[in-house]
């Protein structure tokens, strides 16, 4: 097989998503949602991404209204969603070129 069509291949089985990223000090933007299966959950669309964001907010706020968390903690929303492709071994790329996963690591 060439070249070419060995990169066909393996683009066909490459998808496009978008998963949830948080910015951290040591090693800068990096996906914090996994599953039950210690496996980075890829969303369809942005859309899913950003609802499950609103989700997360959600149980934040009512665990200070349940006096669980203080109030600062409750309104800050550090998540934010970037555009991922998955490729056939379910590693993450993001935007900029960095990988992970696929398990959490």
């Amino acid at each position: 097989m060439n070249l070419a069509r060995y990169i066909c291949r393996i683009m066909k089985n490459v998808r496009s998503g978008f998963c949830i990223y948080l910015n951290t000090l040591c090693q800068g933007p990096v996906p914090v949602v996994s599953d039950g299966d210690g496996k980075y959950v890829v969303f369809e669309t942005e859309l899913e991404a950003q609802k499950e964001i609103v989700d997360n907010a959600m149980t934040r706020l009512q665990q200070f209204l349940d006096g669980e968390r203080d109030f600062d903690d409750a309104i800050t929303v550090e998540e934010y969603v970037v555009p991922v492709k998955v490729g056939p071994d379910g590693r993450i790329t993001d935007d900029t070129g960095k990988h992970f996963g696929p398990e959490v690591g």
